[in-house]
């Protein structure tokens, strides 16, 4: 007997109300976003990194895991960054939502449309815009960096600049990636790290220890950015 075939995933375009929400959701998340960052007492260690990539005149690859987007979000508005979002339902009303702050997207993901979005990201690079990957987003597992970013840094030059934020008091999800959001009123640190040019990355064993080194960065990261949280 052989086994029925797979159905094909269902476009989520296909349903009106699906449609109906990617509409409605930015309208009543982004204000409730930019009401609680309103609210943030931010520190800040490493900014200088930011500095001296900005003054190489090399647009950054930022880099973090994929729990940390609200306050990222926050914290690097209007700086014209363009992020990777996913081409499914979740992509298409996050994307709305980050281009509220100031944001560009580029659709696709390790499982949907990642070359595309690669090569929008290389084009957007090339006249002067940052980028920014969850590493290990969009399904996880949590913690562990995918090549996205390693790829994009060999093929292009740029650095990826990784970072880790805290809070004081948060809500984290039940989610595969924790996903954190700081209540109103907390303190949030961000602990940025040092510039990263991948060179050596021309094979998967060489981008693979690439992204193992992404990934002990931003656990040194995290320590950083706990500190911070603690001393205030």
């Amino acid at each position: 007997m052989t086994a029925p075939a797979e159905a094909a995933p269902t476009d989520w375009r296909a349903s009106w109300s699906k449609r109906l929400q990617a509409r409605l959701i930015p309208h009543l998340v982004t204000p409730v976003i930019a009401a609680l960052g309103r609210t943030y007492t931010w520190r800040a260690e490493g900014a200088e990194h930011m500095d001296a990539v900005a003054r190489s005149g090399h647009p950054p690859i930022m880099a973090f895991w994929h729990g940390r987007i609200l306050p990222a979000t926050l914290y690097f508005r209007d700086r014209g960054i363009v992020v990777v979002t996913s081409a499914n339902f979740d992509g298409e009303w996050i994307a709305a939502v980050i281009r509220r702050f100031g944001y560009g997207s580029a659709r696709g993901s390790s499982s949907r449309g990642g070359a595309r979005a690669l090569v929008e990201l290389r084009r957007l690079m090339a006249q002067g815009q940052g980028a920014a990957f969850t590493l290990d987003g969009p399904r996880g597992p949590a913690g562990v960096a995918q090549p996205g970013a390693v790829f994009l840094s060999q093929v292009t030059g740029h650095p990826i600049v990784p970072f880790h934020i805290e809070a004081s008091k948060a809500w984290t999800a039940k989610s595969w990636d924790r996903t954190l959001v700081p209540k109103p009123g907390a303190t949030v640190a961000i602990a940025i790290g040092e510039p990263y040019v991948v060179t050596d990355a021309t094979d998967d064993a060489g981008r693979d220890a690439a992204c193992r080194e992404l990934e002990r960065r931003l656990a040194a990261l995290e320590v950083r950015a706990r500190a911070l949280v603690v001393s205030t």
